[in-house]
């Protein structure tokens, strides 16, 4: 079977990637379920519930996101709402929402999908090594094919999860940064594995932000506003091939497409 995740999908350019690529992407590359980071996807910040009906219709299965999930308050209302819209599973106990969800393929195959946040240079959450250990103990009996998102920004720490999983799920894949990374694989004991997904946005940005607003924040060191950029528009992804029957990777591909 084959899984397409799409990378950080950054407002209304990145949306619109989505809608004007995907319906080709599928068939192309016999894609089973698919996969997005929607963390970015309302303005550069967070996610309504508007775009998420919009993003539902486009033949998205499940919705991961990060440390961007609460940047619209009313996602905290709604979340609750979708089974297949995650927050970071080891966020506290309490939070809104569900960190993971297994979902049925056309096809009748169960696949679990995680979404995992990191802790190093990002704010103090549950450890999510001993979190996603847990969680992957829980789903390994009703899944054989288990696709895990890790939101982090330190390169070790998507490394670290990623030998700590090696053979335990069947992807890995690493979203938050919004530059994708040069290192997708498949790790030694049949994990797929990528650091950085990238970025489904406007690239003539910095990590889809105009410019001249980063650059002003980093000269003059004066709060400003971050307005997502338009131009350069691309489609980043990744498309894991998996056993189903083992849940074991056999290929895993960087997908870069302009719009």
């Amino acid at each position: 079977m084959k899984i397409l995740f799409i990378a950080d999908i950054v407002g209304r350019p990145g949306r619109r990637a989505v809608r004007e690529l995907l319906p080709s992407l599928v068939p192309q590359y016999s894609i089973d379920l698919v996969v997005a980071n929607v963390e970015n996807a309302a303005a550069g910040f967070g996610v309504t519930q508007e775009v998420v009906e919009e993003l539902f219709s486009y033949q998205i299965d499940v919705m991961t996101s990060g440390n961007h999930i609460w940047d619209k308050k009313e996602a905290a209302e709604f979340i609750g709402d979708y089974e297949t819209l995650l927050r970071p599973v080891n966020y506290p106990p309490g939070t809104p929402g569900r960190g993971s969800v297994i979902v049925p393929t056309a096809l009748g195959i169960h696949v679990g999908v995680v979404n995992l946040v990191g802790r190093v240079f990002m704010r103090a959450v549950d450890c999510p090594f001993r979190t996603v250990d847990m969680e992957i103990e829980r789903l390994r009996h009703k899944a054989k094919v288990i696709l895990v998102d890790v939101h982090a920004e330190a390169t070790s720490e998507k490394q670290a999860l990623g030998w700590f999983l090696d053979g335990r799920v069947s992807g890995i894949v690493g979203t938050h940064t919004h530059v994708q990374t040069a290192d997708d694989k498949i790790l030694p004991n049949g994990t797929a594995y990528i650091t950085d997904v990238g970025m489904t946005g406007p690239h003539d940005s910095v990590i889809g932000t105009r410019k001249e607003a980063i650059l002003e924040r980093f000269l003059l060191q004066m709060p400003n506003k971050f307005d997502v950029a338009k131009n350069d528009i691309r489609f980043q992804a990744a498309v894991l091939d998996i056993n189903e029957t083992t849940g074991k990777s056999r290929g895993i591909e960087r997908l870069d497409m302009p719009l």
